[in-house]
């Protein structure tokens, strides 16, 4: 937000509505299209979503000859070729092929199956080829509103912050006197109606979604180098945060993988341990979304410019990120390991501007009043700027560990010299482990540099 928002000249910030009218939803497309291919396992009654279910033939490297599929439940590489593996040494067993030497599997989405493929494609729950043909499922909640339960009262929870930007356009336009090229961000709840979650975070129902849309003159010789300087700030952004660079890469969508209304989508991708996946998205969407509500609500979302005095509909450029999935791969960068006095250390090496815990405070005792009490004044000074962890329990060695683990950058020590000799006190940095002492007045001062940069 501080990036995007707090400081740039050019870009606004909202918080729109969770629930929206269903004409919203019927004008962006997701009433009729936001849906997902859906199997059913006609044996155990089981529904899967077609995209997740990955299929391949089983080819003998003797002959050539394919003697069946294998069908699993997407995951890690290596997950997938474990369980296709299983279901394979069962099918050679039943054809009394046992020990037969097979190629290796090919994975293709259930989606792209043929009508053919599918009479012969094992469900994952059954075993046997009893999956149904896939067939659409919208992913959007729907609820009610008011106190009657009809047709009228349909809602639906968001299932993505866009189009709450989309709607609120002419609003944030005249109350903030901006001019295009100008952006609206937002941050919240998202909702996806997910039939099977899995992926650990990556299908979920409930999501954190960061989204600006950026407003720019229309053209097709002006999205292309507004588009490249958003890939390439949002990418500046993301190493800036502490993700490691020879873990980032791109997927430009290309073909079928790009939606109908774009001009132009590229993904950041990041390899976590369990495999590379979709970080962040910087797509050029046109002036789509900004034409369907116009026609949806009968009002007009032109923008007259007052440069060229003509009028028209902003094209957009929007970069997408997931902050569920920012966390994670903050958490897979920050993660090191080294050696102190000859002991092995794990820690989180955050930047401190992201590190959850700015600092903790640690009297060296607890059971000498004054000097608690000099920690706890401290500690409450911090606590006026900065998320700050009190910790008093056990050895001070160990207390610096647990700081490390967590990923905290400052752990500052109340001694015997500070009460005694008004020495003030020391700060350990969690990188290099090494100690400065100093007044307890520039304390503020000196974390102020480290965490805000001033």
């Amino acid at each position: 937000w501080k990036t995007f928002v707090q400081k740039r000249e050019d870009v606004v910030g909202l918080d729109s509505s969770i629930i929206h009218n269903p004409t919203t939803w019927k004008s962006s497309g997701h009433l009729d299209g936001f849906s997902d291919p859906m199997v059913d396992c006609k044996e155990t009654k089981l529904r899967f979503r077609a995209d997740q279910l990955f299929y391949s033939p089983i080819i003998l490297k003797e002959f050539g000859e394919k003697i069946g599929f294998v069908c699993v439940q997407e995951a890690n590489d290596d997950q997938m070729v474990k369980d296709a593996k299983k279901q394979a040494k069962k099918i050679l067993k039943e054809k009394e092929l046992k020990g037969q030497e097979y190629e290796a599997f090919s994975f293709k989405e259930l989606i792209e199956a043929t009508e053919e493929e599918m009479s012969e494609i094992p469900s994952p729950a059954s075993g046997k080829p009893t999956l149904t043909m896939p067939r659409d499922f919208n992913l959007m909640f729907q609820t009610s509103v008011g106190a009657a339960t009809d047709k009228s009262s349909t809602a639906y929870l968001r299932p993505e912050t866009a189009q709450g930007i989309f709607i609120n356009f002419k609003n944030a336009l005249g109350t903030s006197r901006q001019k295009i090229p100008f952006g609206i961000a937002q941050i919240g709840k998202a909702f996806r109606n997910e039939i099977t979650p899995r992926n650990f975070i990556f299908r979920s129902r409930e999501f954190e979604q960061m989204e600006v849309e950026y407003f720019i003159p229309p053209g097709d010789d002006v999205w292309p180098a507004y588009h490249e300087k958003w890939m390439a700030e949002c990418k500046d952004f993301l190493i800036d945060l502490g993700l490691k660079e020879d873990l980032m890469g791109w997927d430009v969508h290309e073909g079928d993988k790009l939606a109908h209304y774009a001009r132009a989508c590229t993904d950041i991708t990041f390899r976590f341990p369990f495999g590379t996946q979709e970080l962040m998205g910087i797509a050029a969407r046109g002036n789509y979304d900004l034409t369907q509500h116009s026609e949806g609500s009968g009002k007009s979302l032109e923008y007259y410019d007052d440069a060229t005095k003509e009028k028209y509909l902003p094209h957009v450029i929007e970069p997408s990120l997931g902050v569920d999935r920012l966390i994670l791969a903050l958490i897979c960068s920050a993660y090191a390991e080294d050696e102190i006095s000859g002991e092995k250390r794990n820690f989180l090496k955050f930047d401190p501007k992201i590190a959850p815990v700015k600092a903790v405070v640690l009297p060296l005792v607890k059971n000498k009043e004054v000097l608690v009490e000099k920690a706890r004044e401290v500690f409450n000074s911090l606590q006026m700027r900065y998320n700050v962890m009190w910790d008093a329990a056990g050895a001070i060695g160990r207390r610096y560990r647990r700081a490390d683990e967590i990923g905290v950058p400052y752990c500052i020590t109340v001694d015997f010299e500070t009460i005694e000799e008004d020495a003030g006190v020391t700060v350990r940095d969690r990188d290099s482990t090494e100690q400065v002492r100093m007044p307890i007045e520039d304390l503020i001062p000196y974390l102020s540099q480290r965490i805000d940069g001033f």
